[in-house]
């Protein structure tokens, strides 16, 4: 399969990708409907106003190119997904001519990716968030509960979530800020909390999905067909206060130590393109979930996703950051100022016990609606072995066995000028289907009130 765009082989947005986003340029700063091909965009909207987005679905909703999000062009469902997905294989391939000749549209709609600003790419109404590594949640429950306790009760019975914040869900590339909370500030008898900036912030390596049309309110979705609720995917980090997470959570859960904010990819990788890297999900047979949470034999899968957490100090003497912008798919070392980044975490979605078709079927069992647009994400995605730690809370036992970072200074916790690195992909032969980046660069607190 291949273009008549030039797309290296290590790039994660190929022919065989075709990944969707929203986009905006200087000169057009209205945000619409993107497709990411090598180190290009392409303008949906200029291409269904060529008229070269056509079929019997898209005809009949062809309005969903002209919004500002994906949302509407989500809840079109399947059939549509498929249909716009073989019209743009079909009009990106070496073979077809509508777009390659037609020099005017080509300069139109084929934007450098350089070029382009990206932004959400649905409006997001909902977010939920799981715990569904075994490695992550046996991990974190023996540190803390020891080692013959370490799974709860309830872990191999269900998919643990909560619902998260949908307004502080931000696009890669947009700066975090430090928050204050309430903390415990030692463990000692009669200690009392304290109103201060965390002082263990942390990552959290995590992959998420966009619901495409939902449920109706009150009509569970069976974990047999919950697949096809799944518009695509992306790359999260739930960025996590762990001193005020560890203060608050009893005994309701996660509250102002998860809800400062949460960042994605921009670019919404398609089951379609994942659909050849997928793989057996680890076994479920002691226990076996209950019926509602079964999947047919053959089913119950996740992808080969290779993923991958770096650290990106603040340079000395410069206005550190980097990681690149939020379209790029994250090639380079080094930040800005000369930065180099560390590799903190290298993990796999493939270990996750919990697939996200579960996780809609349970979400929905009792009657809650989901809607085209609603983000699930999976929770933090450990792996046995070296690097295989999803979060610092686990690289580092909790802060007690820091991280040595490439620029020989340590980390326990995030510290200020920190950015934070995420990525992803699939290994083809030959090609890459990958997510891009997804990174945020720490600021500090601000000033006390």
């Amino acid at each position: 399969m291949q273009s008549f765009v030039s797309v290296h082989p290590s790039s994660h947005f190929p022919l065989q990708n075709l990944p969707y986003g929203i986009f905006s340029t200087a000169t057009d700063p209205t945000p619409r409907l993107g497709v990411a091909l090598g180190d290009f965009v392409l303008d949906l909207r200029a291409i269904k106003r060529a008229g070269l987005l056509s079929g019997p679905e898209l005809s009949a909703h062809e309005r969903c190119f002209e919004q500002p999000t994906l949302t509407a062009f989500m809840a079109l469902g399947p059939p549509a997904w498929r249909e716009a997905r073989a019209t743009l294989q079909r009009l990106l391939s070496a073979g077809e001519g509508a777009l390659r000749d037609n020099l005017a549209l080509r300069s139109a709609a084929l934007l450098p990716m350089a070029d382009v600003t990206m932004h959400l790419p649905a409006a997001i109404g909902d977010y939920t968030d799981f715990y569904a590594s075994r490695e992550h949640a046996t991990t974190v429950g023996a540190m803390f509960r020891g080692e013959a306790n370490a799974l709860q009760p309830n872990w191999l019975h269900l998919p643990v979530g909560y619902h998260g914040r949908a307004s502080s869900i931000v696009v890669s590339g947009t700066d975090v800020r430090r928050p204050w909370g309430q903390a415990l500030p030692a463990a000692q008898p009669g200690a009392t909390p304290t109103f201060c900036p965390s002082a263990a912030l942390d990552y959290e390596l995590e992959m998420g999905c966009f619901i495409g049309a939902g449920n109706t309110l009150g009509q569970p979705i069976p974990a047999a067909s919950a697949a096809d609720q799944i518009f695509g995917y992306v790359l999260v980090n739930d960025w996590s206060a762990r001193d005020i997470q560890k203060w608050e959570y009893v005994p309701l859960g996660p509250f102002n130590g998860k809800n400062f904010a949460t960042s994605i990819s921009p670019w919404v990788v398609t089951p379609a393109a994942l659909e050849p890297f997928a793989v057996p999900a680890p076994p479920q047979d002691d226990p076996l979930p209950l019926p509602y949470l079964r999947q047919p034999d053959g089913l119950r899968a996740n992808y080969d996703v290779q993923l991958e957490v770096s650290i990106v100090p603040e340079a000395r003497g410069g206005t550190g950051g980097g990681g690149g912008g939020g379209g790029s798919q994250g090639k380079g070392a080094a930040g800005a100022g000369g930065a180099e980044a560390t590799v903190v975490t290298r993990s796999n979605m493939r270990t996750m016990y919990w697939t996200l078709p579960q996780m809609i079927a349970h979400h929905t069992a009792g009657g809650c609606n989901l809607r085209a647009g609603d983000l699930l994400a999976t929770g933090t995605l450990s792996s046995a072995g070296p690097q295989g730690a999803g979060c610092l809370l686990e690289a580092t036992w909790n802060g007690t066995r820091p991280l040595q970072l490439a620029d020989g200074s340590q980390r326990a916790y995030l510290q200020d000028g920190d950015t934070v690195v995420l990525t992803g992909y699939c290994q083809g032969q030959g090609y890459r289907v990958g997510f891009g980046k997804c990174h945020g660069k720490v600021l500090p607190a601000l000033p006390p009130q």
